[in-house]
């Protein structure tokens, strides 16, 4: 049997991409059924964003006893001290190994608000497994319908599809690079814009990271409002109709805020959660209306749009993977940019926070 060739560089968990799916589900706590330390980091930024995160805390002997008296205890301590509307229970490598029953300890509390329990481990190759495991859970206690869970898994199933293609996963290790500099890639785009040339400015962006993602092209309309230069046609995914209401909460807020700014977006390709499948809405919206235009701006995910609908451009990208700097050079983007603080940054906020390539641009005008 022929093996298969594994991603040798570190890749998103499964149990991570089940907490921040609990997020997304507006879940007041999550517990952590594992050691302390497990995902820690990121159970601290999701602490900021106002989803208590607490850990059964287990230790190797009860990688041994088993941890079910530990799960009941702390279930009954969040019922107590926080008195959540919702819970969350997600796995770990020590529970799911051990076998570790979560509807037992949730039936012996009987907490009477409903339970996620999300039986999930990291040994997944695919982060995005964590997340339909959790969409069926919240499903299973009636919290998603049936319509909803099925939608959510085949954006998450098209999500996989597009990193094994063009993203992070479709090499086996790829060198992660800060990108270009940004106030040159700032100063190139400044000098089409005052030489009169058309660009096309698209928002592709995932959930809460187009709080900033977004200001990129705000900071682009803004520029050639400045230069006297024709207004870049705006593409964005912020259907506010789609998705859970968290996420159709940053969909309204952002589109606000850019229309208070002046900018009014051209047309809408789909929700904050439909990022595989909105590129190529907004690859179909340049083919088909934009294709002799001579730049393009694209922040998000911009390996989601199809190249060949924008290869005669000059590309512009605003990414914040350091690993997907070279797949997008590799394609043909010129100018590649990596904001690198992104995602901490736009956790816990309820607004559009500064990009540093939207804040070179403005600094250059």
């Amino acid at each position: 049997m022929k093996s298969v060739e594994r991603i040798i560089q570190p890749r998103p968990s499964s149990i991570v991409a089940a907490l921040y799916t609990l997020r997304d589900l507006d879940t007041d706590v999550a517990i952590l059924h594992g050691p302390p330390g497990c995902c820690f980091k990121h159970s601290r930024l999701l602490e900021e964003d106002g989803m208590r995160v607490v850990t059964t805390a287990m230790c190797d002997s009860d990688y041994v006893f088993g941890g079910h008296d530990l799960l009941v205890d702390v279930l009954k301590k969040v019922m107590s001290r926080f008195h959540p509307g919702r819970v969350g229970i997600v796995g770990t490598c020590a529970s799911m190994i051990i076998g570790e029953n979560f509807h037992r300890a949730v039936e012996e509390v009987g907490p009477g608000v409903p339970v996620i329990e999300v039986e999930i481990h990291a040994g997944y190759s695919d982060n995005t497994h964590g997340a339909i495991v959790t969409l069926e859970a919240a499903h299973a206690v009636g919290l998603i319908d049936e319509n909803e869970l099925e939608r959510q898994k085949r954006m998450l199933m098209l999500a996989t599809e597009l990193e094994k293609r063009s993203g992070a996963a479709s090499r086996d290790y790829i060198e992660p690079s800060r990108g270009d500099l940004k106030y040159k890639a700032a100063s190139r785009l400044l000098e089409l814009m005052r030489q009169g040339k058309r660009g096309i400015s698209v928002l592709n962006a995932k959930k809460e990271t187009a709080y900033m993602f977004a200001d990129v092209n705000l900071a682009v309309c803004q520029a050639a409002s400045a230069v006297g230069a024709p207004v870049p046609v705006t593409i964005a995914n912020l259907d506010a109709s789609v998705g859970l209401p968290r996420i159709r909460r940053y969909a309204a807020t952002i589109t606000a805020q850019l229309k208070e700014n002046g900018v009014q977006v051209d047309h809408i390709t789909g929700g904050l959660d439909e990022y595989p499948l909105t590129g190529e809405n907004a690859g179909r919206i340049i083919t088909e209306r934009y294709s002799s235009y001579d730049y393009v701006v694209l922040s998000g995910v911009p390996h989601a749009i199809p190249y060949e609908a924008i290869k005669g451009m000059e590309i512009f990208s605003i990414t914040n993977g350091p690993r997907q700097v070279e797949p997008l050079k590799a394609i043909g983007h010129q100018h590649v940019m990596v904001e690198v603080d992104l995602h901490p940054k736009t956790l816990g906020v309820r607004g559009m926070v500064e990009s540093e390539f939207g804040e070179t641009l403005r600094s250059m005008l």
